[in-house]
């Protein structure tokens, strides 16, 4: 994600596969009261399944992490575990903790920036800036030197990115993304933006609003990278996990939160978030429920048929995912583009194209996207969406996903891809190369066709 770590229990391997469990799917069970934690806050609770049905133990397993050789947790849920063995798991989680508070980091800084240019060093293997008195204890590591404060203003650019897909897909928005983000937040009339997993939309605000004295855009970072709070108060940014809406600075951190989304003065209040796309959804919705939840407690008004205005920034193909758990929101044709990634980058063709798109519960006409790209206003379904998606009588919707020209096929009584073509012995659109026997196959997980076993709908029931 834009800042911290990724979970797809379901993916090709998942839980079952990487915790000696076999094939098979699993369902994620939620957050329980009283579950057991690792370093990345509470665990999650999974159970194998089997043709839909559950079956066999159910698990605990980390949140923020699939891999074991990332964060070995795990537990069944009905082990006895010993006090010893408690008693070392607490002192483990402790030692994994980062060297130094937020608070620490905070005066740190403070200090960092008192240092005349010629004394400011960054260690690129710690990923840490360093006073004088440091210097020695990594003096065999790679510094960079002469940090700026333009330099400090924009962290995204001096950390390295996390980029292990399996634990921290850290991708950062490129500029072009970044920019329209904040256009768009600005003209939509919000004031505060609960940036969650957006570092980089986060320091562009704070950079325009220490240089700009009419600037009235505010935001709070929350991220499961700790690196951030080298550089922003407990003010600016919460250690968070959004798997499962643990803050790790405590009740503090989370009445930070809770002050932020405050609409004092009548400024209002907008959550993006940019989670991995390897996490999981019901997981990712649990979390961003109770982020929308807070922002209600903190409202003076009867809001009761509100929602929280959100940004949700994740790949099409999840669209029936998001809607089962947010019904009220819309996916935009905005393509998102990132700086570091191979393939989600804006301008490419066909299927190279970012999957990338915006989910929102706001209005979809007032969402205007910029005309240069190509972007138009369709009248019948009153939102803005790319050249390529074409209206279709027939559905009576721009049906496109993916900014390619779809086609209507009559027997399937819907629009599919371009290079879909409909098999009479399928009895569906689909690749014409494809072998029918796999098709016939079905799900592993509920044994019925139309669908693979990572976008089953039996796995998102929680």
């Amino acid at each position: 994600w834009e800042g911290g770590g990724a979970m797809a229990a379901v993916s090709a391997a998942g839980p079952a596969g990487l915790y000696g469990l076999g094939t098979g799917g699993l369902v994620l069970l939620g957050l329980v009261p009283g579950a057991p934690s690792c370093p990345h806050g509470p665990a999650l609770l999974f159970a194998k399944t089997s043709q839909g049905k559950e079956e066999g133990r159910r698990f605990y397993a980390c949140s923020a992490c699939r891999d074991r050789k990332d964060c070995n947790f795990f537990q069944w849920e009905d082990e006895k575990v010993s006090e010893t063995r408690l008693a070392a798991r607490e002192e483990y989680n402790r030692n994994c903790q980062p060297p130094f508070t937020h608070r620490q980091n905070v005066e740190r800084y403070k200090n960092f920036i008192l240092l005349p240019l010629s004394k400011r060093r960054f260690c690129q293997e710690c990923q840490q800036l360093l006073l004088p008195a440091e210097w020695e204890n990594h003096s065999g590591h790679q510094f960079l030197c002469d940090i700026s404060t333009v330099q400090l203003q924009l962290p995204s650019q001096l950390l390295y990115p996390l980029e292990n897909k399996k634990t921290n897909a850290q991708y950062l928005f490129a500029d072009r993304s970044c920019q329209f983000l904040l256009d768009l937040i600005i003209n939509l009339g919000f004031r505060r933006v609960l940036s969650v997993g957006t570092p980089r939309l986060h320091e562009m605000i704070q950079s325009k609003a220490s240089q700009e004295e009419d600037f009235r855009v505010r935001s709070l970072l929350l991220d499961i990278d700790f690196r951030y709070s080298q550089f922003y108060t407990e003010d600016e940014f919460c250690h968070y996990n959004m798997f499962n809406h643990h803050f790790f600075g405590g009740e503090a951190a989370h009445e930070t939160c809770r002050k932020f989304l405050y609409q004092d003065s009548g400024e209002r209040v907008i959550m993006v978030a940019d989670p991995p796309f390897g996490g999981l959804v019901e997981a990712l919705a649990s979390s961003f429920k109770k982020l929308m939840s807070l922002w209600k407690e903190t409202e003076k008004e009867d809001h009761d048929n509100q929602e929280m205005p959100v940004f949700w920034i994740f790949p099409y193909f999840f669209e029936a995912r998001i809607l089962e758990f947010f019904p009220s929101f819309t996916m935009m044709d905005y393509q998102v583009d990132y700086d570091n990634h191979a393939l989600y980058k804006h301008g490419k063709t066909g299927r190279r194209q970012s999957p990338v798109r915006i989910f929102t519960n706001l209005t979809p006409s007032t969402i205007v996207l910029p005309a240069e790209e190509g972007y138009r206003f369709c009248t019948i379904c009153q939102r803005y969406v790319s050249s390529g998606n074409q209206h279709c009588e027939m559905c009576n919707s721009c049906t496109s996903k993916d900014g390619r020209q779809w086609k209507h096929c009559v027997l399937c009584q819907k629009c599919v891809k371009p290079s879909w073509f409909h098999c009479n012995n399928c009895n569906r659109c689909i690749l014409q190369n494809h072998t029918c026997e796999k098709a016939d196959a079905g799900c592993f997980v509920c044994g019925k066709t139309g669908h693979k076993r990572s976008t089953c709908p039996s796995l998102a029931r929680t």
